[in-house]
């Protein structure tokens, strides 16, 4: 499970770079490495990126709530 978690924590990172490019020069990384915003390719790191996101949220959320347990 830890290998799940440092994967999930690094596309997080990559996306919230992403993001940091498209809010600061309009930019899309992701976009520009994989043929444009509407490839195949594309949508599907946005969805890994996204999937990784929710999974971390829970991850996150079971920390959060083993640290107010002790």
């Amino acid at each position: 499970m830890k290998t799940l978690n440092v994967v999930a924590l690094a596309l997080l990172i990559v996306g919230g770079l992403n993001w940091l490019l498209v809010g600061l020069f309009d930019y899309d990384l992701v976009a520009s490495l994989f043929g444009g915003s509407h490839s195949w390719l594309t949508r599907t790191v946005y969805i890994v990126v996204g999937l990784c996101a929710l999974y971390s949220f829970r991850f996150f959320n079971d920390v959060r709530h083993d640290a107010a347990a002790r």
